[in-house]
């Protein structure tokens, strides 16, 4: 292997499951947890994988263990194609890349001491020297804060801190090139992750060892990783040198994400700030186009509307909603305030005024409370997408790959004009 070439290299990776029905199993759908994820992980190198809890970042993680097989997509291990490997290769692939579970608990058997747990490994590898096995995880456990005697403890005996410290010696004996740590401190207090995270990266350090990180708390793969792919439904939606999306996060979902952090400074103010509104969609039925378009505060309009940023939003949250959350008119009415009529309730729920500016669009919502008058949802819901068109949701972006660090799958990134949005017209968000 070059000093170039990845060490692990993950490229279209794809993970379905069908979804079946009836006596004969007759598959009637896919749920697209991973569709089309690619990055590269080098040696000594820590890559981040961060997205809302369903995004598909742990079926990412166990699909490149082959602990789910591949949908489609390639994987490559020091140049070659871990979806070719037959059992023995697969065997040492995963011994060369470790996983290490959020819950350790789900890792341990509780009827094994802590020796016993971290010598069946060197047993399962071949290592039939007892003395040689003891010697080797008396030395993990030294590295990871604990001492020689707890090999005969139980994994119950220990905090949570302890145990995941347990869990990374088991990795370790095997001396491997790449650990895989799923949510490794997403269950422990603040100052026992810490403590884990820099034991990890200590770790990682000695060891040479590259680390694709699990989370989908931001603020620790701002701390701990080099770089970071931003996923959203299934697919990744940024991806870049951590510092540099932090600083200049391209896609709205990044920059909802970043605006969890905390601000320690009460001076700064922070313009960047765009709170996540609504669920993340069903895998079973993911959005046409861009896939976050039903949840963006930044989704493009046509050139000829003459709406502000933010009354075009609401437009289209009411034409999403009356899409998606609805099952009927009555449902509808049930949900909104009281007001003499439909329209005003309309109106009222979603922050639109009396008239709107734009003629057409206000021709549309006029003739969609009609159609609800009538209880024709459907009708209602085809005239406001008449009349509110987005490439957002007819196209999906595909993440740009233009030999440069910052990738990112948003109809608003001009890649010739990197950090500058798409001008679309003279509403700009």
């Amino acid at each position: 292997m070059s000093q170039e070439e990845p060490l692990l290299a993950v490229s279209g990776l794809e993970k379905q499951y069908p979804i079946t029905e009836g006596l004969l199993r007759r598959e009637v759908g896919r749920v697209r947890a991973v569709d089309g994820v690619s990055f590269e992980l080098r040696a000594g190198e820590t890559f981040g994988l961060i997205g809302e809890s369903g995004c598909g970042k742990s079926t990412t993680a166990r699909t490149v263990l082959r602990l789910e097989e591949p949908t489609g997509g390639e994987i490559r291990f020091r140049g070659e194609s871990v979806r070719e490997y037959g059992k023995a290769e697969l065997r040492e692939y995963r011994r060369r890349v470790q996983l290490v579970l959020q819950d350790p608990d789900s890792a341990f058997n509780p009827r094994l001491t802590v020796g016993e747990t971290l010598e069946e490994p060197l047993r399962i590898h071949g290592m039939t020297d007892g003395d040689r096995r003891r010697r080797i995880l008396t030395d993990a456990l030294e590295r990871v804060g604990l001492v020689a005697g707890d090999r005969r403890s139980y994994p119950h005996e220990f905090s949570g801190g302890q145990k995941q410290r347990i869990a990374l010696a088991r990795a370790l004996v095997l001396n491997p090139d790449v650990i895989v740590a799923d949510e490794p401190v997403s269950a422990l207090d603040g100052r026992t992750k810490a403590d884990v995270l820099r034991l990890l990266a200590d770790l990682q350090t000695d060891f040479d060892l590259a680390v694709l990180l699990i989370s989908h708390d931001v603020d620790v793969v701002r701390r701990f990783c080099d770089r970071v792919g931003v996923m959203y439904l299934g697919k990744l939606v940024e991806r870049a040198p951590t510092g540099e999306l932090v600083a200049n996060p391209h896609h709205p979902y990044t920059r909802a994400l970043l605006s969890s952090l905390p601000d320690l400074d009460p001076r700064e103010t922070d313009d960047r700030v765009a709170l996540l509104t609504g669920a993340l969609p069903d895998a079973t039925d993911v959005p046409a186009g861009c896939r976050f378009h039903p949840r963006c505060p930044s989704i493009i309009p046509p050139e000829d509307v003459t709406l502000t940023p933010e009354t075009w939003r609401r437009v289209v949250a009411l034409r999403l909603s009356l899409r998606e959350e609805y099952a009927s008119v009555e449902a509808l009415r049930d949900s909104l305030p009281d007001a003499p009529d439909l329209e005003s309730q309309l109106r009222q729920a979603f922050g639109l005024p009396e008239t709107l500016a734009d003629e057409a669009v206000e021709t549309a919502v006029t003739e969609a409370v009609g159609a609800l008058e009538r209880g024709e949802l459907g009708t209602a819901c085809e005239r406001l997408r008449a009349a509110t068109p987005t490439v957002c949701e007819r196209e999906a972006p595909a993440l740009t790959d233009d030999h440069t660090p910052h990738d990112v799958a948003c109809h608003r990134y001009d890649p010739e004009k990197p950090g500058e949005p798409r001008p679309v017209n003279e509403n700009r968000f």
